[in-house]
């Protein structure tokens, strides 16, 4: 079965933000997509791994030393 093909409002949507970021994203071509005639469309692979490579890790609190 193919890959599921995302509109920009269900990228927006996913993303939960205006439909303006998904479409800034591909207008600056910092996303794959597919243009099928003037429709734009972004493969769920594609999002999942844009959303993988602007995940922050939470920071692991330092041990502080004890002073004597």
């Amino acid at each position: 079965m193919p890959e599921r093909l995302l509109s920009i409002p269900q990228v927006a949507e996913v993303l939960g933000t205006t439909e303006r970021f998904p479409r800034r994203l591909v207008a600056e071509r910092r996303i794959t997509f597919v243009k099928v005639g003037t429709h734009v469309r972004i493969a769920e692979s594609v999002l999942a791994a844009y959303i993988d490579a602007h995940t922050i890790p939470p920071v692991q609190p330092r041990r502080r030393r004890r002073r004597n």
